[in-house]
This record gives structure tokens, C-alpha cells and sequence, in this order.
């Protein structure tokens, strides 16, 4: 029972008592009996008017609290008159006009905000409170797909809010994933900025490494001249040599004229990583130029017992640099003879469009994964770390795309997509 219908049975019930108790007493009085019969019932009628208007602001606030329940911040009231009902209305509508004008600017922000998300050429991925994806933007869509936690695997769930990460991504490519931390409701939420940075690195690493090779070439050719001339000088004097030192004599000038031989072949081949030219284009047979690496690698893999499947069937020809993209496939068959040692299995194939070469080797340790494509980084003793570089340069200036995987049987698989 409300709180209005207690009071109002309570005055009732009074007056009932007291008009029984007057009853009692007045009995042998009519007209006075009446008189004050007619009081009690003016007085509950007046006392039931006055309860009304008592609980007229309780109705109201009930009402107005069930409309910002509702979440309805258009209603007005309208004054009726009573300096205090009046007040407390003026305040209500002043109370819902700001509110209404809050939450329209919250939605006005809110679509700002959801358009520049939508609007940015940056990959913007938001989780929810549990860290789960709840939305991603175009660019992110464009860039790992529709579900960019698998795409990533654990880079996003490694991140501490305020963090950022260069991590490696399909082939050569790289992004910077930075995490930052926004409050919805009083409880954190993150979101992930996502850049690829493959080509600001390549470009800034590809100036730096010319840069060096070109110091490097002009000093140390400055050198070799200068001492293979003397080397070349020193040998007019072999016969002023004794007869005893004269064959030690020749010997050595000629061991350290062939290093210096070797050292010139050393920089020239640094050197053909600056001097690789823009691609000549022109109609190019890919699995015929494919057969051709694979006849010239044909005695070294039969050394080492690695047998080699071709499956060929896309024979159609492609824009390309011939002689550049046989330079690719030529190291990409070396990476897979090297990464297999002996014994093992290479599987070439090129269908629409796509050359893949797979090898049965240990993989790609993980920890080298971010650095395959860097410059002068190897795994081997004796290597130059410029092999992928080439071919990164070439396939990036021919602007085909290419990957470099793990296989999930074992192994690793580099492909490339011939065409832009």
C-alpha cells in the first residue's frame, strides 16, 4: 500500500472515531449532532485536498525520475501556479535541459570521434574491458583482416598501456603497434594504433647502407690500388732476390696480391646492392626462367641427396625484369639448398601467379624472424646478410608482394605474388 493511501485511510479512520464518539455523546441532540457530523466530513474532505497537494511533489519527482530512467531528456513540466510546485519545476527543466544538452554533445563527439576512427589511414583496433576485440576500423580491416587478435597472435596481449613495438608481419613487412588505455563508464578500455613501416625502414635503412658501402668502397679501393701497384712494383725485384728466399718471395707477393683480388670482389659485390638499376619490364616466361635456375642447381643438389619437385603449370608470361627476378630465384633457391644442409626435400611451384619455394629445413627461429631482411644480418659463418636484401629491393622495386613463413609440417616457404 503507498505511503498516500495509508494517510488518507488514517484522517478517515480519525474522523470516523470521533464522528461515532460525537455520535455518542450528541445523541440527544440532533441539531448539534448534525452540525458537528458535517464538520468532521468538511474536515476529511479538507484534510484529503491537502494530502493531494502534500504528495503533488513526490508524484512529480517520481515522474521526472522515471523519465531520466527512461532516459527521455525532452519532457518539460508546466508550472500550475504554486510559488513552491513552480520552483521545484523550474529546477527540474533547467536540470533536463543540461542534461539533454550534455548527452546530445556526447553524441555529437561520439560520432566525431567514431568518423575519425573510421576516416584514419592508421589501423585503430578498440578491445573491450576484458581485452576482447570489439571493433576495428577499415584500415585495420585492410591491413590484418577481420579478426586482427589471431592476425597477431600475442603481440597486442604483450603490450603495456603506453607501449609500443616494432613487430614483423608477412615478408618483410613491419609495424609499429602502440597501446594507449581510455576510461569508459570508470573502468580502463585499450586501444591499439597499428602503422606499417615497411617502407619508411626499407627506404631509410637502404640510404644508410648505400651510404656506408659507398665509404667503405671509395676507401678501401683507394687502398687496393695503391698496394697492389706496390705488390705489382715489388715483383721487379725478384730476380736482386737470393736464389734461396726467391720462390717465398714470389709466393707471398702473390698470395696477398690475390687477397687484395679477393677484397675488391668482397666490396663489389656490397656494391651491387646500391647499384641495382629500376626494373627494365618486359613479357617474361617465369616457370621457363624457373627450370633454368633449377638446371644450373641441379649438380649441387644431387651432391647433397636434396631432391627437388617442380610443379609449374602456370606457363603464362609476366611483366617483369627477367634477368633481375632470375637474381631472386637463384638466392631464393640458395636460402632453401643452405636452410635443408643435406638429405632433405625442395618443393617449387608456380601457379596463378604465385611462386612459392618450400624447403624441408629446421625453419625460422623466432628471434631471427624480425631481422631476416635487414641489412648485413646472417646466420652464417661466412655470409653477408644481403641475400634477402637483394631480394627485397628487387620484388619491392618491381612492387610484387612476397612472404616468408614457417611451414606448419616444418620448415619454411618464401612466396611471391608475380603482379601488382
Amino acid at each position: 500500500m503507498r505511503l498516500r493511501a495509508k494517510i488518507v485511510l488514517y484522517v478517515i479512520a480519525l474522523h470516523a472515531v470521533l464522528a461515532a464518539a460525537a455520535t455518542f455523546i450528541l445523541l440527544e441532540r440532533p441539531m448539534l449532532l448534525f452540525a458537528v457530523e458535517a464538520l468532521f466530513a468538511l474536515s476529511v474532505l479538507i484534510s484529503v485536498r491537502l494530502i493531494g497537494a502534500l504528495f503533488v511533489p513526490l508524484d512529480l519527482i517520481q515522474t521526472g525520475a522515471e523519465l531520466i530512467a527512461e532516459r527521455d531528456f525532452t519532457t518539460h513540466f508546466v508550472p500550475v501556479g504554486q510559488p513552491e510546485m513552480d520552483t521545484l519545476i523550474d529546477v527540474y527543466n533547467r536540470m533536463i535541459e543540461r542534461l539533454h544538452d550534455e548527452r546530445l554533445a556526447a553524441e555529437e563527439q561520439q560520432q566525431l570521434l567514431q568518423k575519425i576512427v573510421e576516416a584514419s589511414p592508421a589501423a585503430i583496433v578498440i578491445c573491450d574491458f576484458d581485452g576482447n576485440v570489439v571493433q576495428v576500423n577499415p584500415a585495420a580491416e585492410r591491413l590484418l583482416g577481420a579478426d586482427p587478435r589471431a592476425a597477431l597472435q600475442g603481440d597486442l596481449a604483450s603490450l603495456a598501456p603506453g607501449q609500443s613495438k616494432l613487430i614483423a608481419w608477412i615478408g618483410a613487412r613491419r609495424l609499429k603497434v602502440s597501446r594507449a588505455e581510455f576510461r569508459d563508464r570508470g573502468f580502463p578500455k585499450s586501444f591499439y594504433v597499428i602503422e606499417e613501416l615497411t617502407e619508411e625502414l626499407r627506404l631509410s635503412e637502404k640510404a644508410a647502407y648505400e651510404k656506408l658501402i659507398r665509404i667503405m668502397s671509395h676507401e678501401v679501393n683507394n687502398s687496393v690500388g695503391a698496394v697492389r701497384s706496390l705488390l705489382e712494383s715489388s715483383l721487379r725485384y725478384t730476380p736482386q732476390v737470393s736464389e734461396a728466399d726467391r720462390q717465398d718471395f714470389t709466393s707471398a707477393l702473390s698470395i696477398a696480391s690475390a687477397r687484395i683480388d679477393a677484397l675488391n670482389r668482397f666490396m663489389t659485390a656490397f656494391a651491387d646492392v646500391v647499384r641495382i638499376p629500376p626494373p627494365h619490364r618486359a613479357p617474361a616466361p617465369i616457370a621457363e626462367l624457373v627450370e633454368r635456375v633449377a638446371a644450373l642447381l641441379r649438380p649441387e643438389l644431387e651432391q647433397r641427396g636434396i631432391a627437388l619437385e617442380l610443379a609449374l603449370d602456370d606457363r603464362r608470361e609476366a611483366e617483369a625484369d627477367a634477368s633481375q627476378l632470375e637474381q631472386v630465384v637463384l638466392n631464393l633457391f640458395r636460402n632453401a639448398i643452405e636452410a635443408v644442409g643435406r638429405d632433405g626435400t625442395m618443393r617449387v611451384t608456380y601457379r596463378d601467379r604465385i611462386l612459392t619455394i618450400a624447403d624441408s629445413g629446421p625453419g625460422i627461429p623466432e628471434e631471427t624472424r624480425t631481422q631476416l631482411f635487414t641489412p648485413f644480418f646472417t646466420t652464417k659463418r661466412d655470409g653477408r646478410g644481403l641475400g634477402l636484401t637483394i631480394v627485397q629491393e628487387i620484388l619491392a622495386n618491381h612492387g610484387f608482394a612476397f612472404s616468408l613463413e614457417n611451414r606448419p609440417e616444418g620448415g619454411a616457404v618464401f612466396e611471391v605474388r608475380i603482379g601488382e
